[in-house]
């Protein structure tokens, strides 16, 4: 196997998660509270992976959503499905070749345009996505008033508010995650229909593809 491919290696008598626990990575800008997210779902016990051939970590861990176990990543922080640093690819190749069962992009609610880019990039490439705006009572100080109903509707995305330094939201979080995961289960056997990509997510996904 290639050095651009993904791999995971352990130490004996590590933590191991079952293979057919429903995959949710973490995605989102750096600085977005996508880690701390992480701690508030899986607690204490988690495993750390290293990219091969890089000093990227990789965090995993064990969640329950409404009684749903899962397998949580918080995946490095991404900018784009085209970004080249080496963090940033190991992400990509974590959306694009493992495809999880939920992706939830977390974003400073301060600055929701700047991210919607990645946003867009992710429901292109066909993965399944939750939003979750951090840092509502930062934004809520500042005078920003977000509809977050609004922005679902238009991205035809759930999205839910927190401000996870007090917790706040994380039960809703829990709740609306569990939904989007079951509803995937439910259509698992419906036909699968063939994304239509950008000239430019078309050969980032061929580029993918041939790791």
């Amino acid at each position: 196997m290639g050095t651009n491919c993904l791999q995971y290696s352990y130490s004996p008598g590590e933590m191991s998660l079952p293979k057919n626990w429903p995959q949710v990575i973490l995605v989102g800008h750096p600085n977005v509270g996508k880690s701390q997210l992480f701690n508030l779902l899986t607690g204490k016990q988690v495993l750390v992976s290293n990219y091969p051939g890089t000093t990227v970590e990789l965090t995993r861990g064990k969640a329950k959503l409404e009684g749903m176990e899962v397998e949580i990543i918080d995946s490095p922080g991404l900018y784009s499905l085209s970004a080249l640093s080496p963090e940033e690819q190991v992400t990509r190749l974590l959306l694009l070749k493992k495809r999880p069962a939920l992706v939830i992009q977390v974003m400073d609610a301060r600055n929701i345009q700047r991210m919607l880019s990645l946003t867009l990039e992710l429901k292109e490439a066909g993965l399944p996505l939750m939003l979750v705006l951090n840092m509502m009572d930062e934004a809520e100080a500042s005078g920003l008033k977000i509809d977050s109903a609004l922005l679902s509707r238009r991205l035809g995305t759930p999205v839910v508010c927190t401000a996870l330094v007090a917790r706040r939201g994380l039960k809703q979080l829990k709740r609306v995650a569990a939904a989007a995961l079951r509803q995937k289960s439910d259509k698992s056997g419906d036909a699968y229909v063939i994304p239509t990509y950008s000239p430019s997510l078309a050969n980032i996904l061929n580029k993918t593809a041939s790791c």
